[in-house]
């Protein structure tokens, strides 16, 4: 009797799952819509998605093509993965095509976040972005303050076992709040750095507010580092002092962007968050495909060391030599290609539109998969090995297809900024250090490119 109870206890559960999935699937079953499936009603298919990442995306191409519907990250979401169509909508945020991230990233990140904005409000907070970390301004204040940062964080790594993916996750975290307001590593900066690490969590989770859920210790983390901002500003206001830092510049009265403390808080956070991500994981993967590529790290060796060559042991690089690295910097274009340190970005319908013959309904999201891009093998001959060389060829940065750092208005306003700050580290890297791997770290790719146990390596002094 007992088994039979279960038996049918069983049954009861495949049936009300089998009718939760059919109404959800009937639910978006729109005249017009792309093909695809839907997944659970709330969740979707994220957790597959999450789990699976690109041959999620693989799967469903070879059964409903290249353009697909799906329920993901907590959005009835279209998927792209056609290069044609996706930087058509990269190109037309005019027509209805506006940022459209997850709703935990925006509530972590904050409301008046560049990617959060657009139209004349986003041409505005990305005037006042790009006010910061102009060309002129990386080379007169940034850039002293990136060497000089560097220079310490990277000393007396010899003859020890380190976890470089937890060091440059310290390096680009630290390395901002130095630009950013000119805090050394202290107290506060280790006091920032743990409520900053929920925060990043946060922002790549379903945006259900229960303890114990990332999106909760994200918001958590969020309101902490508000706090801490908040404080800092008053502190500035108090002191009447002139800093040669960003937060000096947001603050000052010749600012010809007028912003709100709250914008600039949410500023503060944007520059931290996108700049983390994608200078932490560049370093460590650039770092990584040296090891493995000889060849790629004595060439890259052989720049770095002969720029060192020309000056004192104290003197720190300057904007000559930055512009002088052109192997560095095809270092660093080859290993964001190569490890596919961002996957896609998310747009946004304003209206009904109509995109490659299908209906595409206002509120959807349209997730532009770039990835595959990445290992095309007529844009990128022989894609899977890393072949720095090939982007020594200047045009290829600027191919129509190369969508590394983004596209159309929205494309990575930091981009020069963190070549600055990887090119740095790689300078002082190289030409301090020799490094073997400790050997057994797996690396994931997906959602974050990361080490989960981290990535160690066997550090010593570069002989003379």
């Amino acid at each position: 009797m007992a088994v039979f109870m279960v038996i049918l206890c069983v049954l009861f559960v495949l049936c009300i799952c089998s009718a939760l999935l059919r109404w959800n699937e009937v639910r978006y079953r729109k005249k017009g819509l792309p093909p695809g499936t839907m997944g659970w009603p709330v969740f979707g298919e994220t957790t597959e998605f999450l789990k699976q990442g690109p041959n999620f995306m693989k799967n469903q191409r070879a059964r409903y093509g290249s353009f697909f519907k799906s329920h993901i990250l907590g959005c009835p979401t279209v998927v792209s993965m056609d290069p044609e169509l996706n930087r058509y909508i990269l190109m037309n945020e005019a027509k209805g095509l506006v940022p459209g991230y997850p709703q935990s990233m925006l509530d972590i990140l904050g409301k008046c976040n560049i990617a959060a904005v657009h139209g004349s409000t986003h041409k505005y907070m990305r005037g006042s972005l790009l006010a910061l970390i102009n060309p002129t301004m990386i080379r007169d204040q940034i850039l002293p303050k990136i060497d000089d940062f560097m220079r310490s964080h990277l000393s007396g790594w010899a003859n020890q076992v380190i976890n470089i993916q937890e060091k440059t996750k310290e390096m680009a975290l630290l390395s901002s709040l130095k630009q950013i307001a000119g805090i050394e590593s202290s107290s506060i900066s280790e006091a920032f750095k743990t409520e900053f690490f929920k925060l990043v969590l946060g922002t790549l989770s379903l945006p259900i507010d229960l303890p114990g859920t990332n999106y909760r210790r994200g918001f958590q983390g969020r309101k902490n580092i508000i706090c801490m901002l908040e404080q800092l500003i008053e502190e500035r206001r108090a002191s009447q002092e002139v800093h040669q830092d960003m937060l000096g510049c947001l603050l000052s009265d010749e600012n010809r962007y007028k912003l709100s403390d709250e914008e600039i808080i949410d500023h503060i956070i944007t520059i931290l968050y996108s700049g983390y991500e994608t200078v932490s994981t560049t370093s460590m993967m650039a770092v990584k495909y040296l090891h493995d590529h000889p060849k790629a790290l004595e060439e890259l060796r052989k720049e770095h060391l002969a720029i060192r060559e020309k000056k004192r042991l104290e003197d720190p690089i300057d904007w000559n030599d930055l512009k002088s690295m052109r192997f560095t910097r095809a270092v660093i274009f080859e290993t964001s290609r190569l490890a596919t340190i961002v996957n896609g970005v998310l747009r946004k319908t304003t209206q009904d539109m109509e995109l490659n013959g299908y209906l595409i309904p206002k509120g959807w999201r349209i997730y532009v998969y770039t990835r595959e891009i990445n290992y095309d093998s007529f844009l990128y001959p022989d894609p899977l090995t890393f072949n720095p060389w090939r982007w020594l060829d200047k045009s290829l940065e600027s191919h129509n297809y190369c969508l590394i750092f983004g596209g159309g208005t929205r494309q990575c306003p930091g981009k020069e900024l963190g070549i600055a700050e990887i090119s740095t580290f790689l300078h002082y890297f190289v030409t301090r250090y020799r490094w073997e791997e400790v050997g057994g770290d797996k690396l994931t790719k997906f959602p974050r490119v990361e080490a989960p146990n981290g990535l160690h390596l066997r550090v010593s002094h570069l002989a003379n």
